[in-house]
């Protein structure tokens, strides 16, 4: 099983087709960002951003680019390829237990968005009853994998000798996964939920409660990058902000709606399932404490993932300053009014 902390000798085996960095058009700084997957109404804060121009405001010109998962996100960051990503928590402790400074800058997904998921039809009823079993995942190092993991190391169930996880794909390709009876449970995304029952797949959410409440992706930068460009870190989160509560304004839904097809179009074919699936993404991102602000970093929360992964063997140990991992020096200056 390939761990996660290996991706960090893989850097120069990554082929990215991202634009050079600090490149320059017309006194406009450039910023690219690695993804880890498309995902217009997902990034709909930033999407519109761009459309309305907030970006431009603050002279800056964003190239957003799609990598496979939160690994060739950090990847991407090393190797100077991306000047922000958006990787998951579990993939960003398990590079800075490998000796790569990255900082957590912005906590976007707020909640949880990653799900253990069944065939409503299936007998199982809580993680336990998957002993034995195949779980399928969208990529090998994707965040989600981190996620159900810890879910069975509070089961006491540990990979390979309890379950077996295999790489599927995501959306058609797990709905293809349950019908040939190749796997018996899905470690799914927000969408991945959506696209299952959309496509017919009843299912049966065997997340425990209390792991509804771990954070997911957020962007993340190298602190070398943060040190020399924080005035450039601050413009671009304040125009981050103004998109996110662009968005939520019912009045700016139809616009939201079109500036996501800047980064997926096809998330856009079925008007239906993009409204519903755009109030999932409302939910995910808003602030689980109003008062502190879009993009607040939560220490309880940092610890909580922390422990999570070393219960589960993705991390060896506790790092010896977990606050090194994340900040929250700009988020005073994104929310000002």
């Amino acid at each position: 099983m390939f761990k996660r902390r290996e991706f960090i000798a893989a850097v120069a085996s990554v082929s990215l087709l991202l634009s050079a960095p600090f490149a320059a058009a017309q006194d406009k700084q450039e910023l690219t960002i690695a993804f880890p997957s498309p995902g217009g109404l997902g990034y709909f804060a930033l999407y519109n951003a761009m459309g309305e121009g907030y970006f431009e405001e603050e002279g800056l010109v964003i190239q957003p680019q799609s990598v496979n998962g939160s690994g060739q996100v950090i990847q991407a960051l090393l190797a100077g390829q991306a000047q922000l990503g958006h990787p998951g928590p579990g993939p960003l402790l398990n590079a800075r237990e490998g000796g790569e400074d990255l900082v957590y800058i912005y906590n976007y997904f707020t909640r949880s968005q990653f799900n253990l998921v069944v065939p409503a039809e299936s007998k199982f009823q809580s993680p336990s009853d998957l002993k034995g079993k195949v779980i399928g995942v969208g990529t090998s190092d994707g965040a989600e994998v981190a996620f159900v993991r810890s879910i069975f190391d509070a089961e006491g169930m540990k990979e390979g000798a309890d379950y077996e996880f295999i790489t599927v794909g995501e959306g058609g390709m797990a709905v293809a996964g349950f019908m040939q009876k190749s796997i018996d449970a899905y470690a799914s995304d927000t969408a991945g939920v959506a696209t299952l029952q959309l496509r017919g797949v009843d299912l049966r959410i065997l997340t425990p409660p209390e792991f509804q409440g771990y954070f997911g992706n957020g962007y993340v930068v190298t602190r070398a990058y943060m040190e020399e460009n924080a005035d450039v870190i601050e413009r671009f989160g304040r125009a981050l902000v103004k998109g996110i509560k662009f968005g939520i304004d019912p009045a700016n839904r139809e616009a939201t709606l079109e500036h996501a097809n800047l980064g997926n179009p096809q998330q856009l074919e079925d008007m239906e399932f993009a409204n519903a699936l755009l109030d999932v993404y409302f939910n995910l991102t808003a602030p689980l404490d109003a008062s502190k602000g879009y993009g607040y970093q939560n220490p309880e929360a940092w610890e909580r993932w922390q422990q999570t992964l070393v219960n589960s063997g993705d991390l060896d140990a506790p790092l010896p300053d977990l606050t090194q991992a994340y900040t929250n020096q700009f988020v005073e200056a994104w929310n000002a009014k």
